[in-house]
């Protein structure tokens, strides 16, 4: 690292113009990335999409819907609006409700835009259909398409909303910590270019990777968040330097030190990211690479960038003081005797208080977002839940077989006739089927035998191969069952999941809400502990190298899982429980996944900050006590700060409309706010103490102090 900063000091003034360069040409692309955002991230490549794309292409089934509310309009203004529509090319069919009794009810009426699954962008579409039909009132658009643009929408208005909340108290912090503006602007300045030059990158990513909307919240989140901790530990560090060395010497010294702890810190976030590549849902793959890039970027400006611009800016750093910052070390002096003296206490009182914490896991209720999502100020939310009180589009949930026979027209024989009837009496008498459209249903036929009767009456020879052509083509064949419970339900997902693993005689697969849900749960279900395995045996490895020590690593990961089980506890308290003014409601399923990936890194910074600062001081051959204490002393303000920052970026966005982005920002916040305090300030030291020596043990290790 030594010869690394003295390039950094040498070459300041053309490594910030290519910083600066490199910013605004991202910054261009970075506006452009939400018009490359499509979807919640809730996409996997299962057999509910096999099913969906195989009836679109083969039966001309819709792959998607959007549904056209009518409120007191006659048929005229019903036929003008839908006639308006026939110019987009992209419709595949349009259904009025015209002389429809039952897409009509008390002054309500609906029609129907279907598309099949050539259409890749719908947010162009949707636009083009809300100029078409104006703001006629009484007529509105709803639908997954319309739903998906519209969280594009508030999530975009969400970042304002949570930027403009948390970057002010920032900054107030920073001004605290630090005295000054120009020492309190620059970790925000380097923040923002992190966070656009990722954005940047992502847009041109974007071409060539489906991105969801989610990742427009998720990664200024974190890049300005960790930016901004890098930053104050780097800046901190210079200035304990610059009391005794000089402009160079400090900033070399800081990159050598803090920049070190900023890159282990840094491994530790990745690690969690990365790991989420192995659950195979969109969402989770999105947020990796999109974090993995704004962490990696954060590591680069702020060993790089920033001792650059503090080489530069020299004592101007300490220019448009506010207040002078008085020392603290005594207040954090009396603490750290405080915990030395008592640890066994400290620790039994801080782990009843975490478990306390935990007792609500017990009843987490887990879900995957759908309209919910949206807040209900959204004309697209309203007009669903319209459309759903007044004409129940919940309350059956479709799933779609679709089956493969041997070979092409075998379903047209009077063997493959008996195998669809069979298939259609089994999911009949499935207790949670209420009814099948089948080729025989539709036909209102129970028999083959009445069927090849009634398709052999010479008075109408062949009247009922049109039927069975809407519902098998070739070596196809398709029915829908209609189940009596909501697709979200569990009930349903188990029916689906059984169901996948029935012998019929046939290749068939599932599709629809049920088996959607079921896909992205079991998917989840059966990867999230690799994902945390990885997390925990990597950072195991990265901390015992760090710090050359077996026990320092198992407790920062076993207090880890202990303030993680404690966020989750008080997140189904806050959210499922209804409490702090908030409605009552499910916890997001990607949460506690997306929580403890993001926090098990995200925490480790605290770890590294403090124990890189005691193992100094123990090298230095302080004992471990005295060691422990300067540690605490020295950190405690820096971590305190660091923690304070993070909490309000993320905590900002408690403030926002979209439910899935409100509780992971939440869940963060509470996470970091239990770490930094419960654990780094008491749990650590304290089992510091309890320890010795001991902390520093490593199996075939020379004592090298």
């Amino acid at each position: 690292m030594k010869q690394f900063a003295a390039f950094i000091t040498k070459f300041a003034k053309p490594i910030v113009l290519l910083w600066s360069a490199l910013l605004i040409v991202l910054a261009i692309f970075a506006l452009q990335l939400p018009s490359k955002l499509q979807g919640d991230g809730f996409f996997y490549d299962g057999d509910h999409s096999y099913v969906t794309n195989e009836l679109s292409d083969t039966f001309n089934l819709p792959a998607k819907t959007i549904f056209v509310l009518f409120e007191n309009k006659s048929d005229e203004e019903i036929s003008s609006a839908l006639e308006s529509l026939e110019t987009i090319e992209e419709i595949q069919s349009i259904t009025s409700p015209v002389g429809v009794e039952e897409l009509n009810k008390e002054g309500y009426a609906y029609g129907m835009l279907e598309f099949d699954n050539t259409v890749d962008d719908y947010f162009p579409i949707i636009d083009e259909l809300r100029e078409k039909l104006g703001d006629i009132n009484g007529i509105s658009i709803t639908g997954e398409p319309v739903i998906s643009k519209d969280i594009n929408v508030a999530s975009q208005n969400d970042l304002i909303k949570a930027e403009t909340i948390g970057l002010p108290i920032a900054l107030i912090v920073l001004l605290l910590a630090f005295g000054t503006i120009v020492a309190s602007l620059l970790p925000i300045l380097v923040g923002g270019a992190t966070v656009v030059i990722t954005l940047g990158l992502l847009t041109l990513l974007g071409d060539s990777v489906n991105l969801s909307i989610f990742v427009l919240n998720i990664v200024p989140m974190l890049g300005l968040a960790l930016s901004i901790d890098f930053a104050l530990l780097l800046i901190n560090r210079y200035r304990e330097e610059r009391n005794t060395q000089s402009v160079e010497q400090s900033v070399q010294i800081a990159i050598q030190t803090a920049g070190r702890s900023i890159i282990f810190s840094a491994l530790c976030v990745m690690i969690g990211l990365g790991a989420m590549i192995v659950i195979d849902v969109e969402i989770f793959m999105n947020i990796a690479l999109g974090g993995s890039i704004v962490v990696l970027l954060a590591v680069l400006t702020g060993i790089t960038l920033l001792p650059a611009a503090l080489t530069i800016l020299g004592d101007r750093l300490n220019k448009g003081r506010v207040f002078r910052i008085k020392p603290t070390a005594s207040r954090w002096q009396k603490f750290a005797a405080f915990v030395m003296k008592r640890p066994v206490t400290i620790i039994v009182v801080a782990i009843i208080l975490l478990c306390v914490a935990m007792v609500p896991i017990k009843d987490i209720e887990l879900t995957i977002p759908s309209t919910e999502s949206l807040p209900e100020s959204y004309e697209s939310r309203q007009t669903f839940d319209t459309l759903d009180e007044q004409f129940g589009l919940g309350d059956n949930t479709p799933v779609f077989l679709l089956a493969e026979n041997d070979e092409a027209g075998a379903w047209d024989t009077t063997e493959g006739r008996e195998k669809i009837l069979d298939i259609q009496q089994q999911l009949l008498d499935d207790p949670l089927v209420d009814r099948i459209t089948s080729m025989f249903t539709v036909a209102n036929i129970d028999s083959v035998e009445m069927w090849e009767m009634a398709n052999s009456n010479p008075q109408a020879p062949g009247a009922l191969d049109e039927v069975a052509k809407n519902f098998i083509q070739e070596d196809k064949m398709y029915m829908v069952a209609y189940l009596n419970t909501e697709g979200s339900s569990f009930e349903a997902q188990d029916f689906v999941r059984d169901w996948s693993e029935k012998d019929l005689g046939v290749d068939f697969a599932l599709s629809g809400q049920a088996k959607f849900n079921q896909e992205i749960f079991d998917e989840i279900s059966s990867k999230v502990l690799i994902a945390i395995a990885i997390i925990i045996v990597s950072t195991f490895f990265i901390l015992m190298i760090a710090f050359r020590s077996i026990l320092i690593p198992l407790k920062a990961i076993l207090m880890n899982i202990l303030g993680l089980g404690a966020t989750f506890g008080i997140l189904v308290y806050i959210f499922q429980y209804g409490h702090f003014g908030l409605e009552a409601t499910t916890i997001v399923l990607i949460i506690p996944v997306l929580t403890f990936c993001l926090v098990f890194g995200l925490s480790m910074d605290y770890e590294v900050f403090l124990i890189s600062r005691i193992q100094e001081e123990y090298l230095k051959g302080a004992t471990n006590t005295k060691a422990t204490v300067d540690g605490l002393v020295s950190t405690s303000k820096i971590i305190t700060s660091a923690a304070l920052i993070m909490i309000v970026i993320t905590g900002a966005f408690a403030f926002t409309d979209v439910m899935p982005v409100k509780q992971i920002g939440v869940g963060i916040a509470i996470a970091i706010a239990i770490d930094a305090t419960i654990i780094r300030l008491m749990l650590v030291p304290s089992f510091m103490k309890l320890f010795g020596d001991w902390n520093w043990w490593l199996p075939f290790r020379k004592n090298t102090r």
